[in-house]
């Protein structure tokens, strides 16, 4: 026993857990951006079409991001699933698990792409789409949804190589994607002239792409482990019950930046302008903080499924500490260069500014959001959905209700933009980050959310 629980400590050292943290989050980060490197690709390509095309492309790829962006509970719960299995010596149990997951996945893509390829039309409207641009909207929308049902395969396959703790499959897959997308993109936009419809076709076919070759490989490991290629009516229902928690968590998160969009809006154009440039530079960032959340959320769950909660609990301490340092460096540089961002985003002086005062605003920030996505991915690794879905809630309630009072009532007595846009990331980060953070921390020092 002695000689176990020193195996135990030696493997869960400070050192160690870093290395092992790094080793998952880093090939991870480079799986999380693909989907936004592939609206970045379609944007650069089609940004040379026309402004009604690139217009056109901001209103699709909202509606596809919002809609794959509720789905990553997809991702989340067969990555707990399975690392908890995996820990336990189930092994066959965890990649039957992974193959419901995908059975899943594959479900609600078929189901996504159908209802949105059937209310494109509605849904573009309703984000303001008119005349050339709206055509634009719906024809890059019909494309593009079409590969949903490959997006979704590729997060429930990373979610069954994240709880294998094989990550770099998922990175090849990413870069793979995002090159083929991009010739595709040049083929189809610029060499055939397929205009807008080119580009999503382009994403699609990238998409599924990814899919098929995260899935075929999952597969194959599942069925030399012994597990049904079928659908398990008790997987596929324990994968649901996961799943309602993890969409109310998100559905949450999303509904609260909504409103700070919807703020923004009410304070003017240029404010509005300055906020689009620091949130995409943020959420692009974030996938960083992400990373490492991810990478706790497999170890502290392969640790409570093999019932060492001692390691699980030295797990979360590295994870909170990589987390905060990975915060203060990215925030540090996401100051800086918000310092001189301004430029490559507007022409406009007071644009700059607006952009300069909101970057370094949230870099003072990124190590509680660090923080606070570590320990989130903790808890999620833990299964620990319920208390997720309840504090995202509340704590989006109470952001909600305070920013939609600060825009009717004190943001108007404020004078100047600049001031308005540091009072509007502040309150976002103190509240919104903040209150999660808290909820997280309060969690993380008890035991209950190990025994979830």
């Amino acid at each position: 026993m002695k000689e176990t629980n020193a195996r135990e400590s030696s493997a869960s050292s400070a050192p160690s857990a870093s290395r092992r943290i790094l080793a998952l989050a880093l090939p991870t980060f480079g799986q999380l951006i693909a989907e936004p490197t592939f609206i970045l690709i379609d944007t650069a390509i089609v940004g040379h079409i026309g402004d009604a095309a690139l217009a056109g492309l901001s209103i699709g790829s909202t509606i596809i991001l919002t809609a794959v962006g509720l789905c990553i509970f997809l991702a989340y719960s067969t990555t707990a699933q399975v690392a908890h299995l995996l820990g336990a010596g189930r092994r066959r149990e965890g990649m039957q698990a992974g193959v419901d997951g995908l059975w899943l996945a594959l479900g609600i893509g078929v189901i996504l792409a159908i209802g949105l390829f059937t209310a494109a039309e509605p849904l573009c409207r309703a984000l303001g789409g008119q005349g050339e641009v709206f055509d634009q909207a719906v024809a890059y929308t019909r494309a593009i949804v079409l590969g949903a049902p490959g997006m979704l395969l590729v997060y429930a396959a990373n979610g069954v190589f994240r709880g294998l703790q094989k990550v770099r499959i998922t990175l090849i897959a990413a870069v793979g994607g995002a090159i083929l997308n991009t010739v595709l993109d040049v083929l189809f936009v610029i060499v055939l002239g397929w205009g807008i419809v080119g580009s999503g076709t382009a994403t699609l076919i990238a998409q599924w792409f990814m899919g098929l070759f995260l899935a075929i490989p999952a597969i194959l490991w599942a069925k030399a482990d012994g597990a049904s290629l079928k659908p398990q009516l008790s997987g596929l229902a324990r994968a649901g019950g996961d799943a309602l928690p993890l969409f109310i968590r998100t559905l949450a998160i999303r509904a609260a930046m909504v409103v700070t969009v919807a703020c923004a809006a009410r304070m003017g154009t240029q404010v509005l302008a300055g906020f689009q440039a620091v949130n995409s530079s943020w959420n692009f960032a974030m996938n960083m903080l992400d990373s490492v959340g991810i990478a706790g959320q497999t170890l502290v769950g392969a640790a409570l499924g093999a019932g060492a909660v001692g390691r699980a609990r030295r797990l979360t301490g590295a994870t909170g500490r990589m987390g905060l340092a990975v915060g203060a460096i990215i925030g540090f540089g996401f100051a800086v260069v918000g310092l001189f961002a301004g430029h490559f985003f507007s022409p406009s002086p007071q644009i700059q500014l607006l952009i300069a005062a909101g970057m370094v605003t949230m870099g003072v920030f990124f190590p509680l959001q660090g923080w606070m996505m570590a320990l989130d991915g903790i808890l999620i690794g833990a299964r620990d959905y319920r208390y997720l879905a309840a504090t995202c809630l509340a704590t989006a309630g109470v952001y909600i209700a305070v920013v939609m009072a600060l825009a009717d009532l004190a943001l108007p007595l404020i004078p100047g933009d600049f001031a308005r846009t540091i009072i509007l990331w502040t309150v976002f980060n103190v509240i919104l980050m903040g209150g999660r953070g808290l909820a997280n921390g309060l969690r993380a020092r008890s035991d209950q959310w190990m025994r979830a």
